[in-house]
């Protein structure tokens, strides 16, 4: 049995039983527990712990545990406060004319919340552990550390040959990106969260692809901005509901996804590209370019367009790239490229909020790139992703035929799926994970009223294809009613 378990039953037991004990009364020694419940030591205290933050019980160290008298409720307990006053304090913001905030981060820990053991896991938005390249990181990590001088102080736009190899990697053939355009932060969020901060003041409207990314409108609510949507079709934003959108609101910044957008997977197409930067750049605005699943291509995927921030000589496009995505939710590390005047308020910015990425992480960073395992690993990823997506979509055809995804993407992790009109995907959300499996619910991820219920199914942060098949047909049961 699992120790967490094994704690929670045996202060189950231990709870019941303490009505035999009057207050003062001490209970079995530690010994005699171990021996009639035949757990582990450590169990016992774990659950005895558990009692005693309750009120319980009380252990007196070289005494034993006691059933807690009425002197002893409370001793070494902080006493309840009364935090009713922040309501007024976090909300008297509006009442001094400054632009309301929001922090809501439920779209986004969908993602990052990790659901029970026995649930299976179709929300996440990383790679299952069985596919990150944990020893060539654990390698990477150890030759970095022993370096002379990597635990000092690290250069505040990030290692040079780090940011000239994410200059590289953003500019490709053209190399118009230079590693003077780059920073490096930690990872893409954080990207995000400065671009944002950097381009648009409290109050500001900026456009964003309806629907996008849950956290990049969560960032924008939380920095006091105002999103203002853009549908997306099968071709990426419409680029003629951008122009008028820009009109509209006087957004001077368009935030988007243009290769497998999340959550529809759409790539911008080459009609639109160039179109995206145009208008962008006649409205006097910037366009921030989150590039996250570059390197989530699967094995079919057709070639690549090249970044937005490689066509653009000025200065419109503000590029976020990151290697967690493609590696582990622990390697936190991304680069932002900009041009001209815009590069410095970046730098300012990620100053004052992070200082600077550290210099162990970066120098792994570099040590794992650089190796023969990257490009093995990418190419592993590649194919098993393709794998997990067509298995994804032969399950929803054989368990739910009437739920087809929206398109099937040739990179990224997600399938958006669209239920029938009038669902309560909330309901559907609770009902699967009753059922056992964990879905994401479409309504974060649109800045205004959503066009219909939907889901995202993600197919990276399960164990199998197995656990793939067993998901759908548990979110097959829950559709059903039970």
């Amino acid at each position: 049995m699992f120790e967490r378990s094994s704690v929670i039953e045996l202060a189950e037991v231990l709870r019941e039983e303490l009505n035999r004990y009057s207050p003062g009364e001490k209970l079995p020694s530690s010994r005699a527990l171990i021996e009639q419940h035949r757990v582990s030591p450590v169990t016992v205290s774990r659950a005895l712990a558990l009692l005693a933050a309750e009120g319980l019980v009380v252990t007196r160290p070289g005494a034993g545990a006691f059933r807690a008298g009425p002197a002893d409720r409370g001793r070494g307990q902080p006493r309840a406060g009364d935090t009713s006053w922040q309501e007024v304090a976090l909300s008297a913001e509006a009442a001094a004319d400054a632009v309301p905030r929001s922090v809501d981060a439920s779209g986004i820990l969908a993602t990052l919340a990790a659901p029970p053991t026995d649930v299976i896991e179709l929300s996440g938005g990383y790679l299952h552990s069985s596919l990150q390249p944990e020893r060539a990181l654990a390698a990477a990590l150890g030759r970095a550390g022993r370096r002379p001088g990597v635990w000092d102080r690290p250069p505040i736009d990030g290692l040079p040959k780090l940011r000239a190899w994410f200059a590289r990697e953003i500019s490709g053939p053209t190399g118009g990106v230079t590693a003077a355009d780059v920073l490096i932060t930690s990872g893409g969020q954080s990207s995000l969260t400065t671009a944002l901060r950097a381009l648009a003041p409290p109050g500001a409207p900026v456009l964003v692809e309806s629907p996008t990314y849950p956290g990049l409108l969560a960032v924008a609510r939380a920095s006091g901005v105002r999103p203002v949507p853009v549908p997306v079709d099968a071709h990426g934003v419409r680029t003629d509901l951008l122009a008028d959108a820009f009109r509209a609101s006087g957004a001077r910044v368009f935030a988007c996804q243009p290769l497998m957008q999340n959550p529809t997977g759409t790539v911008l197409s080459e009609e639109r590209r160039a179109e995206v930067t145009r208008v962008a750049r006649a409205a006097g605005a910037f366009v921030i370019e989150d590039d996250f699943a570059r390197r989530l291509a699967h094995e079919d995927a057709p070639a690549l367009p090249p970044t937005l921030a490689a066509d653009d000589p000025d200065g419109t496009v503000v590029h976020a790239c990151s290697l967690t995505k493609a590696t582990s939710p622990s390697l936190r590390v991304g680069a932002l490229a900009a041009r001209g005047p815009v590069r410095d308020r970046l730098r300012a910015i990620q100053v004052v909020d992070s200082f600077f990425v550290p210099w162990p992480l970066q120098e792994a960073t570099l040590e794992l790139v650089g190796s023969p395992a990257w490009p093995r690993h990418l190419r592993a990823v590649a194919a098993e992703l393709r794998r997990r997506r067509e298995a994804l979509v032969a399950a929803l055809g054989a368990e739910l035929p009437g739920l087809p995804p929206a398109r099937v993407p040739p990179g990224g992790f997600h399938l958006w799926l669209s239920l029938p009109p009038g669902t309560d995907e909330a309901a559907v959300v609770r009902a699967a994970l009753h059922a056992g499996v964990a879905v994401a619910p479409g309504r974060p991820s649109y800045a205004a009223e959503p066009p219909g219920p939907r889901l995202r199914l993600s197919f990276a942060g399960v164990a199998s294809l197995a656990e793939l098949a067993e998901g759908v047909r548990r979110l097959r049961i829950a559709l059903e009613g039970g």
